[in-house]
């Protein structure tokens, strides 16, 4: 009974992948700022982050102040940045851009979802998958099963009438094969559900989440992983980063936000997160230098992270050749700079936090069909 092992509790050795998406492409300047670059000083005389409000990393980088939060996780080693990083393609466009990087290039699906269909065929229960939102993601097309909710509320059936829901039940027991698996998968699942829904939850570790939905949403994701029912893949967004008016205020709320989340998930999931990896991506960067109006405009490169367990934390991966004018793409009006050119393309990141997952080379292969993969050694 397959199926039904991911729903009592045999999910707890499975590894979890949470991808966070933050859309309106970030500025990853501003939230790891090469502090010791005169040209990123020069370029943002208003906007540029100083080394003395930063989070100090190394002898290059630093964290925004904003994502302060996350330093405990960089010095225990459960956190790796990759700078530079983005998509191949040079559109400017959000929609573009999202779509390539979702879909993890020019191919029908997402790059997620074709991840899904190459794990066991067992692995395709009611929580397997989860989406927190209102709407599946692209990178989530073509996943063998996926459940789309804001909130616990959200997964119900007949609007919480329960002689519905036993009806139901009574009709799919008659039911073989994969479609009675599916349907007693289902139904096993609300009840863990609803046990969560009915219950106050009491993070663990001293867990501090935000009341925001992106901190909601993380704890719900802690809570189903806990709850051992199987959750393999979870996608979550965090929108808002489009900033081309006023960023420092922008980029100050939406920063402390991803910090506080990420940070109460890591601390509330404990021992849990050597088998949890959380990936933070979007969709390319911000020009170089400010604009006229306290923001910047659409760039290419911008900056990943990894949390989570196993990772070679407390380094900045991949290649970083610094803001001279020799280094970066499409001029901008200030003299001599422009946009942050992408050295290091977000494949390259994804592929070895997938083999860890338990995806084989040919199962990349799969996933990431038509590209040449030069994996980094994010792991041991």
């Amino acid at each position: 009974m397959p199926a039904q092992a991911l729903i009592t509790g045999q999910g707890d050795a499975r590894r979890t992948l949470i991808v966070v998406f933050l859309r309106g492409a970030a500025d990853g300047l501003a939230l790891v700022p090469p502090l010791e670059d005169e040209h990123y000083h020069r370029a943002r005389p208003r906007l540029g982050i100083a080394k003395r409000d930063a989070v100090r990393l190394d002898d290059r980088f630093g964290l925004h102040p904003k994502l302060q939060p996350l330093e405990r996780a960089w010095r225990e080693g459960e956190l790796a940045i990759v700078h530079a990083c983005g998509i191949e393609d040079d559109t400017r466009s959000h929609f573009e851009a999202q779509d390539l990087m979702e879909h993890g290039g020019v191919v029908a699906g997402g790059w997620l979802g074709r991840y899904l269909r190459t794990r066991p065929a067992a692995a395709s229960g009611a929580l397997t998958c989860v989406a927190v939102g209102k709407a599946l993601p692209e990178c989530l097309l073509g996943a063998p099963a996926v459940t789309v909710m804001q909130n616990f509320d959200d997964f119900v059936i007949g609007g919480r009438t329960p002689a519905f829901q036993t009806q139901l039940e009574r009709l799919y027991a008659m039911q073989r094969g994969q479609l009675g698996e599916a349907a007693r998968d289902t139904f096993d699942a609300l009840v863990r559900i609803e046990a969560m829904r009915t219950t106050v939850y009491q993070p663990e570790h001293g867990a501090a989440y935000g009341r925001d939905e992106f901190s909601t949403g993380l704890s719900q994701l802690a809570r189903l992983i806990k709850a051992g029912v199987g959750l393999e893949a979870a996608s979550i967004d965090l929108p808002g980063w489009d900033s081309h008016f006023a960023q420092q205020g922008q980029v100050e709320t939406l920063a402390a936000r991803l910090a506080t989340g990420l940070e109460a998930f890591r601390r509330d999931l404990g021992a849990r997160m050597t088998t949890t990896t959380v990936v933070v991506m979007t969709e390319f960067g911000r020009t170089v230098e400010e604009n006229s109006a306290f923001g910047t405009d659409h760039g290419r490169g911008s900056a990943m992270f990894v949390l989570g367990g196993g990772v070679q934390g407390g380094r900045i991966h991949g290649a970083w050749r610094g803001l001279s004018p020799d280094v970066l793409e499409r001029r901008g009006v200030l003299e001599g700079y422009g946009d942050l050119p992408v050295l290091n393309n977000y494949r390259n990141v994804l592929a070895p936090i997938l083999t860890r997952q338990g995806t084989t080379a040919e199962g990349l292969r799969t996933v990431f069909p038509g590209y040449s993969l030069e994996p980094f050694s994010l792991y041991g």
